[in-house]
């Protein structure tokens, strides 16, 4: 997701991002280098060498951090970013158990009725198409059952 524009907003303590996707905010609290009193933000800026995927902030003594647009989708638990980290999981899981596996791609093919081609985007980790009912089926071929844990979201927010 690109970045549009990024402001500090120190009444607020945080920054202001405008994106492709929709507008989000983000703490000054969540920063490694967080501004103080006697150490504020000096400047703010899209970082076109990251392909405006991150912003960078400078502090007035000259020390600068950046910060990726996934920290700040991680943060504000948007949606599609939540849906694609978990269907990222589950297929790191699924590649270490096919490689375990004593079963051959074929059949694991035959078993899940589909082509070599879709088993191939189902373990692709940068494939964010796929869908979850295919990762589960694939999974469950590999004599894995997968569980849903639906956390209280408040808490899972400001915890650190």
């Amino acid at each position: 997701m690109r970045i549009g524009s990024v402001a500090a907003n120190n009444r607020r303590k945080g920054f202001e991002l405008k994106t492709d996707g929709g507008e989000f905010f983000f703490p000054y609290s969540r920063l490694r280098l967080g501004p103080t009193a006697a150490n504020r933000i000096r400047e703010v800026f899209v970082d076109v060498e990251l392909g405006d995927e991150a912003f960078t902030y400078a502090l007035e003594d000259g020390r600068e951090d950046t910060v990726h647009m996934d920290t700040v989708l991680d943060y504000n638990q948007d949606p599609v970013y939540m849906r694609n980290l978990l269907l990222h999981r589950l297929t790191i899981e699924a590649l270490g158990r096919v490689r375990k596996t004593q079963l051959s791609r074929r059949e694991i093919i035959r078993r899940l009725d589909t082509s070599a081609t879709q088993l191939y985007r189902l373990l692709d980790p940068a494939n964010t198409t796929k869908s979850l009912d295919g990762m589960v089926d694939l999974l469950h071929v590999l004599g894995c059952g997968v569980d849903i844990v639906v956390k209280d979201r408040a808490r899972h927010l400001f915890a650190r």
